[in-house]
């Protein structure tokens, strides 16, 4: 069923089908453990750490679509195929597509107004999606 979710999702162009690379999905999940490391250094700015937390989440879920042999140019792609990817809820995937908004706010409009219960919710999700990831990984090898 994921697997024909994510094909369909190649014929309307929204994902690539490209051969899983194990060193790319390694280097994605040792960066998205970098960038979650670097949200929980308190002495950064709450916009810093909100950033280095969803930039976590794009890697950790990116490295778990390309472990499935997919590819996207789509940010909020990426999070919407988690479900797919690792069987993950509606409401999990869609906290992280709140975030994407916040951070396209930030990115197109120089907006961004975070609050830290954000950034620890974010934090909690994401180091869930980093074990998933990991697990996916080593169980399927």
């Amino acid at each position: 069923m994921p697997q024909a979710a994510l094909d369909n999702l190649v014929r309307i162009g929204q994902l690539k089908a490209e051969a899983r690379n194990n060193l790319e999905v390694v280097r994605l999940l040792s960066m998205a453990r970098t960038r979650f490391d670097d949200a929980q250094v308190a002495s950064i700015s709450a916009e810093g750490r909100f950033t280095s937390i969803y930039n976590a989440a794009h890697a950790a879920a990116l490295a778990a679509l390309r472990w499935h042999g997919y590819r996207s140019e789509n940010r909020y792609t990426v999070f919407q195929c988690l479900p797919h990817t690792l069987g993950w809820s509606a409401v999990q995937w869609r906290i992280l597509d709140s975030a994407h908004q916040k951070r396209n706010l930030a990115e197109y409009e120089g907006f961004l107004e975070v609050e830290e219960s954000t950034i620890s919710e974010l934090s909690e999700l994401v180091a869930a999606l980093i074990a998933a990831v990991d697990r996916l990984t080593k169980d399927r090898e």
